[in-house]
């Protein structure tokens, strides 16, 4: 079963919707899918459903609310890319974290109280997900292609649960010093795990359109089931 639903901000002087799928049976863990800059599109829907066939509760919350709720756009479409980048540029990211944070606790709340939660972003949702890793109290974090996450490693000290990074080396969004500085920054962060997919460009492991491998896709999306298996049980 899936729909839309209400979250209600940490301030709780407001809400926003999430994408919430949720399993057969009762959950024990949650996981929380942070969008690309395309918004909680069919592609991010698709992600939360696999998620609940897994058994897993899903959230996907929308993130662009405070500008233009329920952004739906198609990578493959040129128009719909440039307003995407639009709707990147105006997020305040800080705000998104805490976004996050409140699906965090609205995932929890479902389960009782006291069930794991992972996070898993792609691009933009990506980079969110390694700041939220730093800057909130979910159990697991998994960054599909995150941009400026070289910019972020001076937070890296407030990680405190595993983190799991898929890097694609020809990302036309990550150049290779990026690429450098995250190995050897992150290097000796004994909480963080990357995986390099050797000529594979940004946005591989999209559930459809041009920009998808589909191999390289199932391997890391084997790669963070396993992830997830073990750190949130």
């Amino acid at each position: 079963m899936a729909d839309f639903a209400p979250v209600a901000t940490l301030e709780g002087d407001a809400s926003f919707d999430a994408y919430v799928a949720k399993p057969d049976a009762t959950a024990s863990a949650a996981i929380i899918v942070i969008q690309e800059i395309f918004g909680v599109n069919e592609g991010i829907r698709r992600k939360c459903d696999s998620w609940a066939r897994a058994g897993y509760l899903a959230y996907a919350p929308d993130l662009f609310w405070r500008e233009q709720p329920h952004v739906e756009l198609d990578a493959d479409v040129p128009a719909d890319f440039d307003a995407a980048l639009g709707h990147m540029q105006r997020l305040n990211q800080d705000q998104a974290i805490r976004d996050i944070e409140a699906t965090i606790r609205a995932a929890r709340a479902a389960m009782g109280g006291n069930g794991k939660v992972g996070v898993v972003g792609y691009c933009l949702g990506g980079r969110l997900s390694f700041m939220a890793a730093c800057r909130t109290d979910g159990d697991a974090f998994v960054a599909y292609y995150g941009v400026g996450i070289d910019g972020l490693l001076g937070e890296q000290h407030a990680i405190g649960k595993p983190v799991l990074l898929h890097v694609p080396t020809a990302d036309g969004f990550v150049p290779p010093e990026a690429q450098k500085a995250m190995h050897d920054g992150l290097a000796a962060n004994r909480h963080v795990t990357i995986h390099d997919y050797d000529g594979l460009d940004h946005g591989f492991a999209a559930e459809m359109g041009a920009r998808r491998d589909p191999a390289a896709a199932e391997l890391a999306d084997r790669r963070t089931a396993e992830f997830f298996a073990q750190h949130l049980a």
